[in-house]
């Protein structure tokens, strides 16, 4: 799980009108890592339909839906840091999304580490106002 997560996947200071777009993003990013195909980002909306993927702590993990495992290539995860915010509903607003694909149960594994790492509000906040993709990853190192 060595190239889980990489600079190239992470967006530092993006801007979302809302979290359909804040999910595209986080997808996009994904798709550019070679991680998952174009329609695993339309399963990631879809999965969002069914339930919020706000985790609270202004957290949010977008994920695909069961469904989108065959257009998974590899596990990785994608983070897009929006420090103003973006409205997931019910006054649930992230500022850290992290987007999330996993083959196989591998997500099991993933989920579970990046619960641990936001579970410490603080290191949310080191996430949020960091100023490198690199201060991002060290952090998650800590954890992964």
């Amino acid at each position: 799980m060595n190239n889980l997560l990489t600079a190239d996947k992470i967006m530092m200071n993006a801007k979302a009108s809302s979290k359909e777009e804040a999910i595209r993003l986080a997808g996009e990013l994904l798709v550019r890592g070679g991680h998952v195909s174009p329609a695993y980002v339309d399963k990631m909306q879809d999965r969002e339909q069914l339930a919020t993927t706000y985790i609270g702590s202004g957290v949010a993990i977008p994920h695909g839906t069961n469904e989108s495992k065959q257009e998974i290539q590899s596990t990785g995860i994608s983070i897009v840091q929006v420090p103003d915010g973006v409205d997931f509903g019910e006054g649930n607003v992230a500022y850290l999304l992290i987007g999330i694909a996993a083959v196989g149960d591998e997500h099991l594994e993933v989920l579970s580490n990046i619960a641990v790492i936001c579970s410490e509000e603080e290191n949310v906040t080191r996430a949020v106002q960091a100023k490198t993709p690199e201060e991002i990853i060290a952090l998650f190192a800590e954890g992964m």
